[in-house]
């Protein structure tokens, strides 16, 4: 029960990460770092910090016949999913973009039945609903949701991105659960390096840092600590105890912090719309993450 306990309490704390890099990863680029460049700093962070507790805590063995499906998590956990998000958000409005990503726990439950042949129980199609409606009344409510078609690469690279991270969390799963979290996060970083170096070396060439101020090294060491090496692991540790889908739908607490956090800084007002989309938001997770029942006629 205890590991149960910090698996939820984890990714708590990783949205809850997410949900502040939004503007702290905002004010970074494109003015000091372009897009693909700060994606290859946070993974060459990434795979360093994981190296290095790789070699001092773990020094865990691997089979071989596994480096295909680490090679695979690299490919759509780390390079399609960083690059295609960032890249999709420059061509569409933070708002689609959102909206979309609210398909990522649709799509978990849609693969984790086609790949490992997980059930999807009436639970966890309620509480993807139920998620899903009240993540949506957040975001539309905070600024309008357009199909114009100037939108529509945009809107199809975060899908693929939703899709791709997706395919991670269900790949990955089998590997947690035989290795431990932070050996795990070292090959998924490495291989995901091989493939997005090409993408942002000449975008890292180009920084500047005679323009950095403390407070953007402050920002950036944020991205890379937080929201790359404690986001991962934690996600890591949560998935050797819960289900990629029950992973996934703690995405619907994303707005949700995020306007509990405009909230603390008065920035924003508590309104009836917030209180029930949080009711909804956390009813879903507590449907999705319910453990499964003895079969009743």
């Amino acid at each position: 029960m205890n590991k149960i306990i910090f698996a939820h309490l984890a990714l708590f704390i990783v949205n809850l990460i997410y949900a502040l890099n939004y503007s702290i990863a905002k004010d970074v680029m494109p003015e000091y770092i372009n897009p693909s460049g700060f994606i290859l700093l946070r993974v060459l962070g990434g795979v360093s910090l994981f190296f290095l507790f790789f070699k001092i805590f773990i020094n865990e063995k691997i089979n071989n016949s596994d480096l295909p499906r680490f090679a695979l998590c690299g490919l759509f956990g780390v390079a399609i999913n960083q690059l295609f998000f960032f890249e999709g958000l420059n061509l569409t409005t933070p708002i689609n973009a959102a909206i979309i990503m609210t398909t990522n726990p649709i799509l978990v439950i849609v693969i984790s039945a086609l790949l490992i042949r997980e059930k999807i129980s009436l639970m966890k199609i309620i509480g993807i609903i139920f998620g899903f409606i009240g993540a949506c009344n957040l975001i539309l409510n905070s600024g309008d949701f357009s199909f114009n078609n100037n939108f529509l690469t945009g809107n199809f690279l975060v899908f693929i991105n939703a899709t791709s991270y997706a395919l991670y969390l269900v790949l990955v799963k089998n590997l947690m659960k035989k290795y431990n979290p932070i050996t795990v996060m070292f090959y998924v970083f490495f291989f995901g390096l091989i493939f997005v170096f090409p993408f942002g070396y000449e975008n890292v060439m180009l920084i500047d840092l005679q323009i950095f101020t403390t407070e953007i090294y402050l920002k950036v060491l944020f991205v890379i600590i937080f929201t790359t090496f404690i986001a991962y692991l934690f996600n890591g540790f949560a998935l050797k105890s819960l289900t990629p889908a029950t992973v996934s739908v703690y995405i619907y607490l994303q707005p949700l912090l995020a306007s509990l956090i405009a909230l603390f800084l008065n920035v924003d007002t508590l309104d009836m719309q917030k209180i029930i989309s949080a009711l909804f938001i956390f009813t879903a997770v507590f449907l999705v993450s319910m453990p499964k029942k003895v079969k009743t006629d």
